[in-house]
């Protein structure tokens, strides 16, 4: 559309005889290439442009349209090549639409005043009064929100990433909508001040108000029939479908929304998924689901988070209003008709079971059993370290990554074994030795917090945490070795060495990003010095933090494993190496031998109740192999066998590699 031309009387009277009208038809545009024939029984009204519309489309069904404009009202309107708008009912105005895009069935879509589109619109996030708000835009990371949420104590990062926001926001604001090329509109309601990327489908939506729909040629954003979203950002990738319901959203890449989920004040990142429940001014990090009718996830902190059916919070204490929120850590599970009382911290990999009613702390337990017991909250640390659903977890989340946009907004690191997590376990390992040596060996149970812990429980969880401790740092100490050779075991110590001290201290989870809490504050006295003056620049060094995650882990565990082995690095000898190399190849294989015996459960006669139907045992055993097939050739029974014959055959390697060395 490099060049307009006015219509020539001719045409203008082709134009009329087809049945279309205009106020003033000197005020229509068209392209060099236009011909009448393509728009009939239409309405003209300001100042439009057309393209050229010569090329035919194909609708599902095999249904062919040439493109065109017809029986539609254009009001300020700039229509690009080959685009087709048909069957308007109400009418279009100031809009610019692009090359090959298709609104066809729709009421009304135009943009009124100002508008940025969804980007600064307020989310009272986590606390429903807003103590806790923060602005939206449209390449926001769970990262950044993290940090917008949770260090208000950064008085000055939140001025100036507001003022960011807010100035970013002014930048796009316009009296102009937009649909973009090859975007798709069909059966639609009213689509006021709404921005809509390339390749977006559009169908059946009953309302869209004021957001932004990222859609582009990578990874399409879907929005289904009836559904109603106001102030909003929906990332590329994401689909918003089957009568849910929107207001006050962000909602990040590749999630899914649908099956009348209902959303206010919350903001959804990467593989969100919500069917048939409720959130309210929820901070729903990475691979959050919830997919059940009776689920309520209100005023908290989720990821990697399943949330069973019938879970529920009460952020209410009916004094000062809805002023509570909890902090659900990574890989927690909630069961059905689970309830947690806020304020509450649930540590990472949590199995939550029951009703909880006092504002548990287990942020030290991580990998627990959260169990309610008579009105009591029951903790047994450790334990999903040896759960097949949790290693089934860290296995599936990367495959169910549904991002296919080359720019990712947010960096998620998937490991189950970090400096975030083994950080805790050290420390829950000490405080359960404190509670036993305090308590008394002899003890049936402990108290700990608002929790109980059975005696067998504590001394299990710490057993559990040691072989995890030694998994990780064998892990992180093979990956050191592997990264070059060696002539001589002195050589060998040397590169042991941490080549800087990025790493040291407390790691935190920013929701999906791992990375140490100092990296993490520099960060923000860089925005607060100016070093760091825009959005973009923020993000890029976050993306920054997650690329170095694994030369700044090896300086963290290169400390823990000085204070486990009560030696300097340097101090260290080959015979060291191979007693260490040897013991984590025990705790690895020990560890994989528990998830093996776990998954065996799920095939012991007790599962294969209700198998078998109108038959006798013989046929229920073979139905329950039919079905599920058998325990030896389950594929992550296979899985678990296949890593730890790699794992041993490593640490024998490993072990030849440096004795060599002596």
């Amino acid at each position: 559309m490099a060049e307009f031309r006015q219509l020539t009387p001719v045409e203008i009277a082709v134009l009329q005889k087809q049945g279309c009208i205009a106020d003033d038809w000197s005020n229509l545009f068209v392209s060099p290439g236009f011909q009448t024939s393509s728009v009939r029984n239409s309405r003209f009204t300001g100042k439009n442009f057309l393209g050229t519309f010569t090329d035919d489309m194909t609708f599902p069904g095999g249904v062919h349209q040439k493109a065109g404009i017809c029986d539609a009202w254009l009001h300020e309107c700039r229509v690009g090549d080959q685009a087709f708008i048909g069957n308007i009912k109400g009418y279009i105005a100031n809009y610019d639409i692009g090359d090959h895009a298709v609104i066809t069935n729709c009421d009304r879509i135009y943009t009124e005043g100002q508008s940025a589109f969804g980007n600064g619109v307020q989310v009272n996030v986590l606390d429903e009064t807003g103590g806790r708000q923060l602005l939206i835009y449209d390449n926001l990371s769970a990262h950044t929100a993290y940090l917008m949420a949770f260090y208000r104590h950064y008085h000055n990062f939140l001025d100036i990433i507001t003022t960011m926001i807010l100035d970013y926001a002014d930048g796009i604001r316009s009296e102009r909508g937009y649909v973009g090329p090859y975007a798709q509109i069909m059966d639609a309601g009213q689509i006021i001040n709404v921005r809509i990327g390339s390749h977006a489908f559009i169908s059946g939506a009953a309302r869209l108000q004021e957001g932004s729909v990222n859609s582009n040629e990578y990874d399409r954003v879907t929005i289904g029939n009836n559904v109603v979203a106001e102030r909003f950002i929906i990332s590329s990738g994401s689909e918003v479908s089957d009568h849910a319901v929107v207001t006050n959203c962000f909602i990040g890449q590749g999630c899914v929304l649908s099956k009348h989920y209902s959303a206010i004040n919350s903001l959804f990142f990467s593989n969100f998924q919500g069917f048939n429940g409720e959130a309210c001014s929820i901070f729903a990090g990475p691979f959050t689901v919830s997919h059940h009718k009776s689920t309520l996830l209100i005023s908290g902190m989720f990821s990697f988070c399943n949330a069973g059916s019938g879970s529920n919070q009460s952020n209410h204490m009916y004094k000062l209003g809805p002023i509570h929120h909890g902090i659900v850590e990574r890989g927690t599970k909630t069961t059905s008709d689970s309830f947690v009382l806020w304020p509450a911290l649930i540590g990472p990999f949590t199995l939550v079971m029951g009703r909880h009613y006092k504002n548990n702390d287990t942020s030290d337990m991580p990998f627990s059993y959260l169990i309610e017991n008579k009105d009591n909250s029951w903790l047994v640390p450790g334990v999903n370290l040896k759960s097949v659903g949790t290693i089934r977890d860290a296995i599936k989340w990367p495959r169910r990554d549904l991002r296919k946009d080359p720019e990712l907004l947010d960096s998620i690191n998937y490991n189950l074994l970090s400096p975030f997590t083994i950080q805790r376990m050290v420390k829950g390992k000490q405080i359960l030795g404190q509670i036993r040596q305090i308590s008394g060996e002899a003890t049936e149970t402990y108290s700990w917090g608002t929790t109980f812990i059975s005696r067998n429980s504590l001394i299990r969880g710490m057993e559990l945490y040691q072989m995890a401790i030694i998994k990780f740092l064998g892990n992180s100490l093979i990956s050191r070795i592997e990264k070059k050779k060696y002539s001589s075991c002195e050589e060998l110590v040397r590169w042991l060495r941490p080549e800087s001290e990025r790493g040291e201290g407390d790691w935190i989870d920013a929701c999906g990003l791992i990375a140490p809490k100092n990296e993490i504050k520099r960060l923000l006295r860089m925005t607060e010095s100016g070093e760091i003056g825009n959005l973009h620049e923020l993000e890029k060094n976050l993306k920054a933090l997650h690329n170095d995650y694994y030369e700044m882990e090896w300086t963290w565990a290169a400390g823990l494993l000085e204070k486990t082995l009560d030696k300097k690095l340097e101090e260290l000898s080959c015979d060291d190496l191979v007693a260490f190399i040897s013991e984590w190849k025990e705790c690895v294989t020990g560890l994989d031998k528990l998830l093996y015996e776990d998954a065996r459960k799920e095939f012991r006669l007790s599962a294969m109740t209700g198998y078998g139907m109108d038959g006798d045992k013989q046929v229920r055993e073979q139905d329950f192999i039919k079905v599920r097939g058998t325990f030896e050739k389950n594929r992550f029974v296979t899985e678990v066998v296949e890593h730890i014959r790699k794992k041993s055959e490593l640490a024998e390697t490993m072990i030849k590699q440096i004795r060599q060395l002596q």
